[in-house]
């Protein structure tokens, strides 16, 4: 029996939300390890929907533990709203179900308001970022003055560190023109939320220790997308935290032999939020003929996709930088139709042939994607549950996705019921 790992082998949003909730149900500890309260999920369970951002998706099962690991940056505004939603769906949010990392970085209202005065002053040269204060607040993570959710049980002493932060964030706002931040109001805000936080505080690397050596499940969930890791991804179109399956053990506190599979998610085309280079796109009939029928919109947002040709250069980078033992493969079903299907299979740079995606960022907006054409399929994905109900055409397009990626598909999605998929390998099986 091994624990998983679960990461987007892209830019994020590959579905995630169904393959988690589906390998939830199995699984007896549900870990947020990395990201913050910008990664949206929306799971449907007996007719009811649910969009968490916060929370592990293993929250609305009954007899699940859910957690929220110390490589997370948390609002605990955001986490208390998402709460309170839940309860208002029948879902009853204690420390019975949900723990979180006493060394859990905050998410500030200043983080929030600097993030998008960022980008505004950026015009052109924005990051496209969801100015939610997750960027902000892993740079004072890492600047070593963060305000973590352990301080919030002693308040008492927190002004050394209140204006140890706002030496940095006033200086930062006086140079924008903005208003300074007074330690007393920020104080008194933590102070206000404080009692919906810390009922769920915990040793959250202890917890998980115990719980791996009682032999439970434990399910690992990521966010966002490989290509969007502050190390690997499309630098500097990237989140501000590492989202290769690694950081499972560093944003939980348990070490790397504690996964057992990493499972990476990716669509059967390609898809983008946000600014940055995307080799593949289609800004045409295609792009939005996938769009449309993907209802590739943000779940936490409401943004509009951008959407193209699956990019295998990128899918392999994804896989081997992260470890990935198999692929679930989702969205099949949106290529239903189509007469002619792509498929990236290299690029050319100033005429020289590329088998990889490059590091530097110039070289990243010049590179011309080789594509691979395929003859569509007339006959429909959707629903199917097995090899024998897909028409011959979409399984000889998984079969050679899998040769270009040099992985095995491991599931394969083909609609957003979570019962339409079709299994190869189980994960949580060695």
């Amino acid at each position: 029996m091994a624990n998983v790992a679960v990461v987007g082998a892209q830019w994020g949003d590959e579905g995630k939300g169904k393959l988690v909730d589906w390998l939830s149900e199995r699984a007896d500890v549900v870990v947020r390890f990395q990201g913050g309260h910008n990664a949206g999920h929306t799971l449907v369970i007996d007719g009811v929907t649910y969009k968490l951002s916060l929370l592990p998706s293993g929250i609305v099962r009954p007899g699940k533990l859910s957690v929220i690991g110390n490589g997370v940056v948390i609002d605990p505004w955001a986490l208390a709203a998402e709460i309170d939603k839940l309860s208002s769906q029948g879902v009853d949010v204690s420390r019975q179900n949900l723990r979180v990392a006493g060394n859990a970085t905050l998410i500030l209202p200043l983080h929030r308001e600097l993030d998008q005065l960022r980008e505004a002053a950026a015009g052109a040269g924005k990051i496209g970022t969801t100015g939610r204060g997750i960027g902000p607040a892993y740079e004072d993570k890492v600047g070593r003055r963060a305000i973590r959710v352990n301080d919030l049980a002693d308040l008492a002493t927190i002004g050394p560190k209140v204006q140890r932060l706002l030496a940095h964030h006033n200086a930062l706002r006086r140079g924008m023109g903005e208003a300074e931040v007074k330690a007393q109001d920020l104080i008194a805000q933590l102070a206000e939320i404080a009692p919906r936080i810390l009922p769920f505080s915990d040793a959250v690397w202890s917890l998980l220790d115990d719980m791996k050596r009682e032999g439970k499940r434990i399910l690992f969930e990521g966010a966002q997308g490989i290509l969007l890791d502050i190390d690997h991804g499309t630098y500097p179109y990237v989140t501000s935290s590492n989202t290769v399956a690694g950081q499972a053990a560093a944003g939980s506190g348990l070490g790397p032999s504690s996964i057992g599979y990493v499972l990476g998610i990716a669509k059967a085309y390609t898809t983008r939020v946000g600014s940055g280079p995307f080799p593949t796109e289609q800004e045409n009939e295609v792009g939005e003929y996938i769009g449309q029928r993907g209802r590739e919109f943000g779940t936490v947002t409401g943004r509009k996709r951008r959407c193209g040709w699956f990019d295998s250069v990128l899918v392999r980078q994804a896989i081997k930088t992260s470890g990935i033992h198999g692929i679930a493969l989702t969205k099949l079903d949106v290529l239903d139709g189509l007469d002619e299907i792509k498929v990236g299979i290299g690029y050319e740079l100033e005429g020289k042939r590329l088998d990889r995606f490059p590091a530097a960022e110039e070289a990243q907006k010049r590179v011309v994607p080789v594509y691979e054409s395929f003859e569509g399929w007339k006959g429909t994905t959707a629903g199917a549950r097995s090899w024998a109900q897909l028409p011959a055409q979409a399984i000889k397009y998984v079969k050679y996705l899998e040769e270009l990626i040099e992985c095995p598909v491991a599931l394969l999605s083909t609609s957003p019921e979570r019962d339409d998929t079709i299994l190869m390998k189980d994960p949580f099986e060695d």
